[in-house]
């Protein structure tokens, strides 16, 4: 039995440098779970629920949560 599939791309690690976010998203992890990691930083899991904001310490992408 053979299954074919198209190959699952993941996003480019911090590409960008503000995103927005949703309840969905949490907990929030930098870099996220869609992006590569073999080119990136560790991750690191960033508060962003008390304030709406979170900046992550390594690479410097700002998180902001949506309602």
């Amino acid at each position: 039995m053979s299954t074919s599939s198209a190959p699952v791309t993941a996003l480019q690690a911090n590409a960008e440098h503000q995103y927005t976010i949703t309840r969905q998203d949490l907990p929030l992890a930098c870099p996220m779970p869609a992006m590569a990691l073999w080119n990136s930083h560790p991750r690191v899991y960033l508060p962003v629920e008390k304030t709406g904001f979170a900046k992550c310490p390594y690479c410097g992408a700002e998180y902001t949560l949506t309602a």
